[in-house]
């Protein structure tokens, strides 16, 4: 009994060390950053599918969201048979205002045409959608934000959350749409202020240049006139004192 004691105990030690050397993968690889960009790989056994389309309360297109088949390994059993797989055709989720999920373009579609424009020609993974509903109720300015992931910047050969989340906006049928975050910084979070018709957000620079996001790493401070007709991007600083410069403009 003493002896199985102490195996046990060895193999959780070594299983502890492992655990120890693991180190997580970065979200940035610098090597000759200039060149990043989408994935070259690519799966020819994915197959491209689009969801039922939805209609968001006061606008007049559809959205269709565009993306992969997904398969994953499953541990159910029926009779006679050994673990099958489980395939979802589902690619986003829709709440009222938000589409969420991973996929990689959405396609609009005036509720009076039969026409489907897609959003971007680019490679990216858009993981949300969503509708300004309240500056369009107060000044018919409709307009969707953006979280996705449009680098494969720590060069795995795809584009995941694993890479570096940036902000895009767009008019609600797809048309202009604009980064308004800046490369290589991660997008934190964001929020609308009605007051102003404002999109504030920060960011995350990898200052340090290790590769991740950590508390030595510098925040960003931006906000975006919703009104204005080029979304400029405008920066400030809520920590420095009085003294600190007006806020500079910046196109993204």
């Amino acid at each position: 009994m003493k002896n199985f004691s102490k195996y046990s105990l060895l193999i959780a030690l070594a299983l502890l060390a492992s655990c120890k050397e693991k180190t997580e993968t970065p979200k940035v690889i610098y090597e000759d950053t200039k060149t990043v960009k989408a994935p070259v790989k690519s799966d020819s056994s994915q197959i491209k599918i689009a969801d039922l389309p939805i209609h968001m309360e006061g606008t007049k297109y559809l959205i269709h969201a565009i993306g992969d088949v997904r398969i994953y390994e499953g541990t159910s059993r029926t009779y006679g048979t050994s673990k099958t797989n489980s395939v979802s055709y589902a690619i986003s989720n829709y709440n009222r205002f938000e589409l969420t999920g991973y996929f990689e373009n959405l396609k609009f579609q005036h509720i009076d045409s039969t026409a489907l424009r897609p959003l971007t020609d680019k490679k990216v993974q858009i993981q949300t959608a969503t509708f300004l509903n309240t500056i369009a109720d107060k000044s018919k300015k409709q307009i969707l934000v953006y979280t996705l992931v449009d680098m494969d910047t720590n060069k795995d050969g795809k584009l995941d959350a694993n890479d570096i989340k940036s902000l895009y906006i767009s008019e609600f049928n797809g048309t202009k749409f604009t980064k308004i975050s800046q490369d290589f910084q991660e997008l934190i979070d964001w929020n609308i202020v009605e007051a102003q018709n404002r999109l504030y957000y920060r960011t995350i620079e990898d200052i340090n240049k290790n590769g991740a996001f950590d508390k030595n790493d510098l925040v960003h401070y931006y906000y975006v006139e919703l009104l204005s007709p080029d979304w400029k991007t405008q920066k400030y600083n809520p920590i420095e004192n009085e003294s600190t410069p007006k806020a500079e403009t910046k196109n993204p």
